[in-house]
C-alpha cells in the first residue's frame, strides 16, 4: 500500500503543512511508506521531482512540498509490484497528464494503446494503469475507463490532465477537505477537520469551487 495527496486551488498556494509539517502528513506516514516519494506541482507546467529515498529522512522533500501550486499530485510509496527504483516511484507525468495510484491491479486484461505502452519506462502495474487510462482519454472517456477496472484489484488513482484534478477510489480509501479556495484529497484524513470518505467506485473532479462532482 501507498499513501497520496491531492490538491486544486484557485490561487498557487504552498501544500507543505499537510505534506511535511501535520502530525499525520505524508512526510510522516512515510516511516510505514519508506520506499520513495514524488511531488508533482502545476505552476505553468507540471514540476516533478521524485526521489527513493524515504520522505523522512530526505532534506529536499521539505524544500520540494513548500512549492507553491494551483496543482498538486504527492506521493509515497511502499513497494509492491516492481522494485525500488526511480522509474517505479510516482507520480507519473506524461505531457499536460500526472498520475498517481494506490493499489494493486492486474493489468493484463487493459487495452493499452501502442504509443503509451511505447512510453512506460518501469516495472509497475501503476505506470501500465496510467498508460491505459490515457488511451482512454484518446478515446474521449475517462468514467468508462475507470469503471472497466472493477474486479481487477485496487485502483484508487489521483489523475490531473493540467486543469482539473480527478480523484478514483476502488479498492483503496479517498478522503476529501474543501477549505476556502482549495480543495483536497488523501488517503486518509491528514487532519483532525471534517474529511468526507468517497464512496467505493466513485470517481470525482476535486475541485475548489465547490464540493467534489462526480465525472
Amino acid at each position: 500500500m501507498c499513501r497520496m495527496f491531492g490538491m486544486a486551488a484557485t490561487t498557487a498556494v504552498s501544500p507543505r503543512a499537510l505534506l511535511h509539517d501535520a502530525p499525520r502528513s505524508l512526510r510522516a506516514l512515510s516511516r510505514e511508506h519508506p520506499d520513495g516519494w514524488g511531488i508533482a506541482s502545476r505552476g505553468d507546467d507540471w514540476l516533478v521531482e521524485r526521489s527513493t529515498t524515504c520522505a523522512d529522512l530526505c532534506a529536499r522533500f521539505g524544500a520540494v512540498a513548500d512549492r507553491p501550486a494551483t496543482l498538486v499530485i504527492a506521493h509515497i510509496r511502499k513497494a509492491t509490484v516492481g522494485p525500488v527504483a526511480l522509474a517505479n516511484t510516482h507520480p507519473f507525468v506524461r505531457g499536460r497528464y500526472a498520475f498517481a495510484h494506490n493499489g494493486t491491479l492486474d493489468t493484463r486484461p487493459l487495452a493499452i494503446a501502442p504509443a503509451h505502452a511505447a512510453a512506460i519506462t518501469g516495472d509497475t502495474d501503476s505506470e501500465r494503469l496510467f498508460a491505459y487510462l490515457l488511451s482512454c482519454l484518446d478515446a474521449g472517456s475517462l468514467d468508462r475507463g475507470a469503471a472497466s477496472l472493477a474486479g481487477l484489484g485496487s485502483a484508487s488513482f489521483l489523475l490531473s490532465d493540467g486543469n482539473r484534478l480527478y480523484a478514483h477510489r476502488l479498492g483503496r480509501a479517498l478522503f476529501t477537505l474543501h477549505r476556502p479556495g482549495s480543495a483536497l484529497v488523501a488517503s486518509e484524513p491528514l487532519t483532525d477537520e471534517p474529511w468526507h470518505e468517497l464512496s467505493e467506485g466513485a470517481l470525482v473532479e476535486v475541485t475548489p469551487a465547490a464540493a467534489a462532482l462526480a465525472a
